[in-house]
């Protein structure tokens, strides 16, 4: 614990950090410094707008007293004169760890730990506001001097662990004060992260969306305990509501995740300032409606190692481009006025941030923005405007010299002041000695030349035919040198000394020869001359390669600019209408605003697009009644129940299975939660619109879904997890029974308590069943489960939608018919697990027979591509008829998803889901020419065959930028060969 300086701070307080001390003092005379320190003829850049030639400003106690063009030099002042020397406030870095001991993993030799391991805090380990970094602290000054080199004085600091992470604290760099000294907020601000702490084993919450539940249940629960509810106390939301009024900052690892923790906010109003990714930039319009602030790392991707042909193609093109595209980040950024700021995480601040800040202004970021995003933004998001960031009167001594304009690539720093204790960062009044000389020493020429820096020199000295070592020496402007005698046979050596004058043009100086003999020598700098050949490679190793287009997705196949509903006459099709009219030959059908406008024959375009569909078939969109594409996580296990969790909240619009599903015909997907557990998430019923945001996808105004589970992965017969309840089937019917109960108690608790019952998410959800609001999909295999969830939802008054699976169906369709239970199952999967040793492939025909409404599913990637194929195999197993398969795959899930009004036939009215097969849409041989979903054309297969030659134009385009990059010597970083991975209902193991 380094907390002794806390009640001395406390009592201070920031405004008065310098005030009268109250210690006593028992080591013989003390005395304070209470003189001014005068700066001169600098060029100070008090803020990222405002510059002043050859100005002067003051310093006293650690603050700036007076600033500007002139000011009054008090008496009792020592005065630097900085002329040509350039001054800025010294950086502020937002996000770091500095002083905090990395946390370490306690393990407690427990497997599937679902409780709690600490008394008096909230249920859950890994939430953690409590946490103080102040009493974890310890100035570090290793560290400390690569931010001080790097030109930052102050950082705000926190204790990286959980997902509610505590309260950081601001500290200042200041190399000579006390840890009471620097400390200049003891609670900076509230961390979050998506990462859970490495102090517990605690299971839950295993996922993305888990975390965000998990965080909602956490600000539910403290407002209820503000309002005096509880029974006992709990530290951990005592400090979340104490916690509220500091700036709050959400650490983030990608992209999705950034606008995930957005979401949070925006639904307890609370804006986040956002640790970024750095890819911003692609998706640009929905980062700057978040109106986050954005911590920006500048940790580019290095480009990849091409050489090999064979490797190259393992790289993606989405890869390729981040590689191109990210340095422009931080000017997209600008230009698009979101605020940023710029953070060191994940480089040095000494040596990488500053060569890559520099890349980024190459990319086009003003040096205005720049400094603004490490001075006057961080100040303002941490609420230090006026006290950092400035060089003004009352701000914080806190300021860099620089050599001259610290964004240019030799600008270096020579000091930084903090709290008005100076760091010599490189000696301000060293003579740069580096250069080519012509050396005259005991009448005969050399050729000298002088490297690396002043303050750590090294020289050549070489003849046409002859090369001599040497070691070299400079400080205080006083040259040695100790050469090794032009005589080869002999170990003897020359030695120079001289007193250099602040150009170093001539050098002139004493020289002991091998045999003692003193003489003199001349060195003069040549004129910088530098061949042209060489001035030429330097400029092409500078070079920015041109920036690529950004594409929505950013990836192969995006769209450089989004489509839109277009007014489309399909003329003279093969209509399947899924309708009375049954499969209408020779038919057109009109598309307008992004509604089936009419169905018949003869119709005129008015102004539409006409397409000769002859020969061709025009259907509704396929819809997947249950998929797991398009999402960043799958289950939520850490809990036997986890109806709290939402799909919504984890989908990835950038996967590529959404334009090979296009590309197959589906339009309509149900993104379901796994089987993990028995009863699983909320469902995310999604329109498959290809570029657009996670939001957009979602289907508007859709009905609200919820996955359960029965069998071997909930009673986790197929993974160790330990002792989670259930694992027996019994358990498994006593689970529902349970949960059902306890929502019938919490509904009656709210309608008697409605001020002062406690919000639960998860019971909400299943609220939400009990009154119909929510329809249940439930993943099933073996008919005695079946039966079971059929007889528990007949007592607890609920009723299930859909069984999916379902390869037992044939079993009980009556039972499923009788209670209108659809069946969503496969077409002819069996034997990849025991359960399903009795499936046959008649099983819809079977269930179709008996009047169950029947789909045919994917709860796969590449199967749910090609549904159109899974439909046909029923003509084959059952006879059923092609209308009726085909309406398997498209009216029927349409109804499973009480979609059936909006999508699943072509009637006028319905929205515009459309695909234009160019061959029996149940035939092996047939593919879509275009798949629009609302009128909007989100495949085109002539689009695709002109993307697939762009691909590869652009990543030869690219690949050739990396080699060049290699050959001038950046650094590139190896190709790793990536293994496929599916989705799939339990993503536990390859099994369904």
């Amino acid at each position: 614990m380094k907390y002794k300086f806390l009640l001395c701070f406390l009592f201070l307080g920031f405004t008065s950090l310098f005030a009268q001390e109250y210690f006593p003092t028992n080591s013989g005379v003390k005395t304070t410094n209470t003189n001014y320190t005068v700066f001169k003829n600098a060029n100070i850049h008090v803020d990222p707008t405002s510059t002043i030639k050859n100005g002067m400003f003051a310093i006293q106690n650690g603050k700036i007293t007076a600033v500007g063009k002139s000011i009054t030099t008090p008496k009792n002042s020592v005065v630097f004169d900085l002329k040509g020397k350039d001054v800025y406030a010294s950086f502020v870095d937002l996000y770091s760890e500095f002083g905090i001991d990395k946390p370490k993993r306690e393990s407690n030799g427990r497997s599937g730990q679902y409780e709690a391991t600490r008394e008096g805090y909230y249920w859950n380990d890994h939430i953690r506001p409590e946490q103080n970094a102040a009493e974890s602290f310890s100035y570090d000054a290793k560290e400390a001097t690569k931010y001080q080199n790097g030109g930052f004085g102050v950082v705000n600091t926190h204790i990286p662990d959980g997902i509610i992470r505590g309260n950081g604290i601001l500290v200042a760099l200041n190399p000579n004060g006390t840890e009471g000294d620097r400390i200049l907020e003891d609670r900076s601000a509230q961390y979050f992260s998506f990462d859970k702490s490495v102090k517990s084993n605690q299971s839950y919450p295993s996922s993305v969306m888990g975390v965000m539940a998990l965080i909602r249940q956490a600000y539910y629960d403290a407002e209820w305990y503000a309002d005096g509810q509880a029974d006992n106390k709990d530290l951990a939301l005592e400090a979340l509501n104490r916690n509220k009024k500091l700036t709050q900052i959400f650490a983030t690892d990608n992209l999705l995740n950034e606008l995930r923790a957005d979401k949070v906010g925006d639904e307890f109003g609370i804006q986040f300032a956002i640790l970024g990714s750095g890819y911003e930039y692609e998706k640009l319009d929905e980062i700057k409606k978040t109106g986050a602030t954005y911590l920006v790392p500048l940790n580019f991707p290095a480009a990849y190692d091409v050489e090999d042909p064979n490797m190259a193609e393992y790289v993606s093109l989405a890869d390729m481009k981040r590689w191109n595209q990210a340095p422009a980040n931080l000017k997209m950024l600008a230009d698009a006025k979101v605020p940023f700021t710029i953070t060191t995480k994940g480089l040095d601040p000494s040596k990488e941030f500053k060569e890559n800040l520099l890349k980024a202004i190459e990319y086009g970021l003003s040096k205005e923005d720049a400094l603004a995003a490490l001075t006057t933004t961080p100040a303002k998001v941490i609420g230090q405007s006026g006290k950092l960031g400035e060089i003004k009167e009352g701000a914080l001594a806190n300021f860099i010299i620089t050599s001259g304009d610290f964004f240019e690539k030799d600008s270096k720093i020579f000091e930084n002041w903090i709290q008005g204790e100076k760091t010599v960062v490189n000696t301000m009044n060293t003579t740069d000695i580096t250069g080519k000389y012509e050396l005259d020493l005991d009448g005969k020429e050399y050729k000298l030349t002088v490297s690396g820096s002043s303050e750590k020199p090294s020289a050549t000295i070489e003849t046409e035919d002859l090369k001599l070592s040497s070691k070299l020496s400079f400080e205080d402007d006083w040259m040695n040198m100790l050469i090794s005698s032009p005589d080869t046979t002999k170990t003897e050596f020359i030695r120079l000394t001289a007193k250099v004058d602040s150009n170093a043009e001539n050098i002139h100086g004493k020289a002991i020869l091998a045999n003692g003999d003193t003489t003199s020598f001349t060195a003069t700098k040549e004129a910088a001359n530098e061949d042209e050949s060489e001035k030429k490679k330097k400029e092409k190793a500078t070079e920015n390669p041109e920036v690529l287009p950004v594409s929505f997705p950013n990836q192969a196949y995006g769209f450089t600019e989004m489509p839109e509903a277009e007014n489309i006459l399909f003329k003279n099709a093969t209509v399947w209408t899924n309708e009375e009219q049954g499969i209408m030959e020779n038919a057109d059908v009109l598309v307008k605003k992004g509604k089936i406008a009419k169905v018949g024959q003869g119709l005129k375009a008015g102004g539409a697009t006409v397409v000769d569909a002859t020969g061709k078939h025009l259907t509704s969109g396929i819809v997947d009644e249950h998929s797991h594409i398009a999402a960043s996580s799958i289950n939520e296990g850490g809990h036997n129940s986890s109806a709290e969790v939402n799909m919504e909240d984890v989908i990835d619009p950038s996967d590529i299975a959404i334009y090979r599903d296009l590309a197959g015909g589906v339009t309509t997907a149900q993104l379901l939660h796994g089987s993990a557990n028995p009863i699983g998430g909320r469902s995310a019923i999604l329109r498959l619109k290809w570029g657009v945001s996670a939001e957009d996808m979602i289907f508007e105004n859709s009905p609200k879904f919820i996955k359960f589970a029965l069998g071997e992965n909930v009673k986790q017969s197929n993974w160790g997890s330990g002792n989670r309840f259930p694992v027996t089937r019994m358990g498994v019917e006593q689970v529902y029974k349970d949960y059902f109960s306890r929502a019938k108690e919490y509904i009656s608790n709210k309608e008697k308590n409605p001020d002062s019952y406690r919000k639960d998410l998860e019971m909400e959800t299943l609220a939400e069943i009990l009154r119909d609001e929510r329809f249940i999909s439930c993943h099933s295999y073996v008919q005695s489960e079946i039966n079971m969830l059929i007889s528990v939802a007949d007592s607890m008054d609920f009723r299930i939608n859909t069984f999916t699976h379902i390869l037992e169906g044939y079993k009980l369709a009556d039972k499923m018919a009788e209670r209108n239970i659809g069946g969503s199952t496969f077409s002819d999967w069996w034997a990849y697990k025991y359960e399903v040793e009795d499936a046959i492939p008649y099983n819809a025909a079977i269930m179709h027979s008996q009047g169950v409404t029947v789909a045919i599913n994917s709860d796969d990637a590449e199967m749910s591509r090609r549904l159109n194929q899974e439909a046909a195999k029923t003509m084959k197993y059952g006879g059923v008829s092609e209308e009726e398969a085909w309406k398997f795959v498209t009216l029927n899930p349409a109804k499973l998803l009480h979609l059936d009004d909006r999508i699943g036939s072509i009637k006028e009215g319905k929205d515009a889901d459309l695909v234009l097969w160019n061959n029996h849409p149940l035939s092996v041989y047939a593919k879509p020419e275009k798949t629009m979903i609302q009128g909007v054309v989100y495949f085109d297969i002539e689009r695709d065959q002109e993307l697939r030659k762009d691909i590869q134009k652009q990543k030869s385009e690219l690949i050739t930028q990396m080699l060049q990059a290699k050959n001038n010597g950046m650094k590139t970083q190896p190709v790793v060969k990536k293994e496929k991975v599916e989705a799939h209902c339990n993503t536990l193991g390859a099994i369904r």
